[in-house]
């Protein structure tokens, strides 16, 4: 091993909301435009319109976010897991997908599968208990939510490859070239599934983009315990290419999801986005974040707000008036509202539901056990 190589191994991970010379930034926090040149073009088309459209669900995410927390602590989800903070990493890159792309989530990208077109309650329906799944992946090529770490990167790898043995990438075809994207948080990237699958996308040039969500935390430990340089950088070592964006920049995310996705639809295989970005709330409702990190940490990240960021975007340049903000508002409210009643008055899926969809054809072994099942449960009727 060089010197040089064991210079830059040696060098320390930047410092809390430093994303280093290497972050891609289009809008600063300050929420001014700023250029460029291997990205501009990504955003260049984008109207005043589309950019008040982004910020509406920024904006209806984040409402989502606090709906979905509060009907936990009020004893109607069984568990939540927070996006509150990384709005901007979720919208970005879902917005820079086209309908027939696959998304393989975890379990927080609440954000990408609203703009994906998914029905908001689907993932209250999970996490209340009410149902086996929540939706039908095809719907909106949008995957069940993962909960073991990192077991999503294999299968969003193995899809990728299928695509490409189905001769859907590099076609010259917008509407037949696919590319996969596959979610998952800085702690993830330290499981074997994770790695595995960066080898397998690599031996195979696999048209999948893994979007990292490097939020800082890893439930209770630092990134810095996860790696001793910058993730986006570990792509290097499985032969592709890896970017770092500012996770908290909307625009900056749109354009490199784009370019990263183009790549893959392309041919030209995997790619790896680190989402420099910062989880605001706990990993999950189950987590009390002050027994380890410091609240000055929290104060240091809310003034890289992706939604005021947006916002003073727009307001500056005239592409919003206090008129525009007060009308997402009121939508928020209702939107709310509407999440909350749906929740509180949903119907529990019969437990015989369960073994639906296992197969894609029906299996004798689970018709047995549904059999079973269901004489299990008339045994109850009949004694009473």
């Amino acid at each position: 091993m060089s010197d040089k190589v064991v210079a830059e191994l040696q060098e320390p991970t930047p410092a809390v909301g430093d994303g280093g010379p290497d972050m891609i930034q289009l809008l600063t926090p300050e929420g001014q435009r700023v250029s460029h040149p291997d990205y501009d073009k990504y955003v260049a088309d984008l109207t005043p319109e589309d950019l008040r459209s982004f910020y509406r669900d920024l904006v209806l995410i984040r409402r989502l976010d606090a709906e979905g927390y509060a009907l936990q602590r009020q004893g109607e989800l069984g568990l939540w897991p927070s996006l509150l903070g990384q709005e901007a990493a979720q919208v970005g890159s879902g917005r820079a997908l086209r309908p027939h792309d696959f998304v393989f989530p975890t379990y927080r990208e609440h954000g990408v599968g609203f703009v994906r077109g998914m029905d908001p309650q689907s993932s209250l329906q999970l996490f209340r208990g009410v149902s086996q799944g929540g939706w039908d992946p095809q719907e909106n090529n949008f995957h069940l939510y993962t909960i073991v770490i990192g077991a999503q990167a294999l299968h969003a790898t193995g899809y990728a490859m299928g695509v490409r043995m189905d001769g859907n990438v590099g076609t010259g075809d917008p509407d037949r070239d696919t590319a996969v994207i596959c979610y998952f948080g800085d702690g993830a990237s330290s499981q074997g599934d994770v790695n595995e699958a960066f080898v397998y996308a690599a031996s195979f040039d696999a048209p999948v983009v893994f979007f990292c969500q490097n939020n800082q935390w890893a439930i209770s430990e630092p990134v810095e315990k996860q790696t001793r340089i910058p993730l986006f950088q570990r792509a290097r070592g499985f032969g592709f290419p890896g970017v770092r964006v500012d996770g908290n920049d909307i625009l900056a995310t749109y354009a490199v999801t784009q370019h990263c996705l183009d790549e893959a639809r392309n041919g030209n295989g995997p790619l790896l986005i680190e989402a420099y970005t910062y989880r605001m709330g706990a990993h999950t409702t189950a987590d009390d974040p002050t027994k380890y990190r410091v609240s000055a940490e929290v104060e240091e990240w809310k003034f890289r707000d992706p939604i005021l960021r947006l916002k003073t975007l727009l307001a500056h340049e005239g592409m919003a008036d206090e008129a525009f903000f007060t009308k997402i508002d009121e939508e928020a409210d209702q939107f709310a509202a509407e999440l909350r009643e749906g929740c509180v008055t949903m119907e529990t899926m019969p437990g015989e539901t369960m073994w639906d969809h296992v197969y894609a054809e029906d299996h004798p072994v689970m018709e047995a056990e549904r059999a079973a099942y269901l004489a299990y449960k008339a045994s109850f009727e009949e004694a009473n």
